[in-house]
């Protein structure tokens, strides 16, 4: 039987290495754009493909999970991403459909990935009797960090996308496949419960939860996409140095995870929230607006450590009955990736219009009301009549 604290530190490895999957991946955007000569719109629309693929799978994980458990989900989700993701690479520079075709399998993948981490944290977190969600995805940021410096590197030192992209994923798969067996299993529902898992997308809690996190995932993905493309756009960096700065973002949105999972037992969810919410928007005008390069490294602080709460308290929040958390997790999550099915697009359409750095206040309208639903992810006991 696994043991909680093999559990945590397993739920810990699984969320550092989709981290470090995907940075690898955000690392070479920049390249992308140029290797197939394509604007900021059609960048975007290239992107697209991957979320597409996320929102198509996260709708079903949940009752996946009740099926067949964490475990064997999320090895599902890793394989299909390291698939994808190498589909993608192979691509690169030379086929732009093997490339969209591999990202659409990479998300996909990501999304039941995300999903079986998410439900499996927070079986941990309720067994510990503490904030950790936080902290898991710290791990998932730590993991953004390393592939965002492991890829600034290894562009300096020219190696092939290709040869990068599929030594990580490699990696990745091997090591989802030796660590998922420590999972808790997760308590499911009854089999009325799991037979109507649709009936998550009725409550509207739930949704309001959905809806703060997709402004905030927003603000995250925005971020993964675009800051480093902003910075050679706007500040007229080097693609390296574009990178360094997409690396300070997820170094600083790590340190907020850390830091938040005490501030959050302390204040609550709601207030932490709002802070946060407040330090991303400064962030973002003041690399917007700001010409002093320190100003500029402040203000990707900032943002880091204000979007750094809001998609972990989501999943904990949506995740506050044991019973019902896999659905409410994928529905939650299904919302939440539909910043990532929007906002890539959007974002390079309206950098198309104004400038790539311009394009980055949208975030900062964005927070203005997703502030409103915020009081929807308050802190709340499971119903014991829902216990099995």
């Amino acid at each position: 039987m696994p043991t909680l604290t093999a559990a945590r530190n397993a739920v810990g490895m699984t969320f550092f290495l989709n981290g470090l999957v995907f940075s690898s991946w955000v690392s070479r955007i920049p390249e992308v754009r140029s290797s197939f000569d394509l604007t900021n719109g059609q960048l975007g629309l290239l992107l697209l493909a991957i979320a597409v693929g996320s929102v198509l799978a996260l709708p079903t994980t949940g009752a996946a999970i009740n099926a067949w458990g964490t475990e064997r989900i999320v090895r599902v989700g890793a394989v299909a991403a390291t698939l994808g993701m190498a589909m993608a690479a192979l691509g690169l520079g030379h086929v732009l459909l093997v490339t969209v075709v591999g990202l659409f399998v990479y998300g996909l993948g990501i999304g039941v990935w995300d999903v079986a981490m998410n439900v499996e944290g927070a079986e941990v977190e309720r067994g510990l009797g503490r904030t950790i969600m936080p902290r898991f995805h710290a791990g998932f940021s730590g993991g953004t960090v390393v592939g965002a410096l492991l890829g600034a590197l290894l562009i300096e030192l020219d190696v092939p996308a290709v040869v990068h992209l599929l030594g990580v994923v490699l990696v990745a798969i091997a090591l989802v496949w030796r660590s998922s067996p420590a999972f808790l299993p997760v308590e499911t529902a009854h089999e009325e419960e799991r037979t109507s898992a649709a009936r998550a997308w009725l409550e509207p809690r739930t949704l309001l939860i959905g809806v703060m996190v997709l402004a905030l995932a927003m603000t995250e993905g925005t971020a993964n996409d675009w800051l480093a493309v902003a910075l050679v756009d706007g500040h007229d960096v080097s693609h390296a140095v574009g990178v360094a700065g997409f690396a300070v973002f997820v170094l600083a949105m790590t340190a907020g995870r850390f830091a938040g999972t005490g501030l959050i037992d302390r204040f609550g969810r709601v207030a932490v929230l709002w802070g946060t919410m407040a330090l991303a928007g400064g962030g973002v005008l003041l690399i917007v607006f700001a010409d002093q390069p320190v100003l500029v490294v402040t203000g990707i602080v900032l943002w880091g450590v204000g979007a750094s709460l809001g998609f972990p308290v989501g999943m904990s929040a949506a995740a506050d009955d044991p019973v019902r958390a896999a659905a409410r997790v994928s529905v939650v999550s299904t919302i939440g990736y539909a910043a990532f099915l929007a906002g890539p697009p959007f974002l390079g359409f309206v950098g198309d219009e104004v400038g790539t750095l311009k394009a980055l206040l949208v975030v900062a309208v964005l927070l203005m009301p997703a502030a409103l639903v915020v009081p929807s992810a308050r802190e709340q006991r499971p119903e014991r009549s829902e216990r099995v």
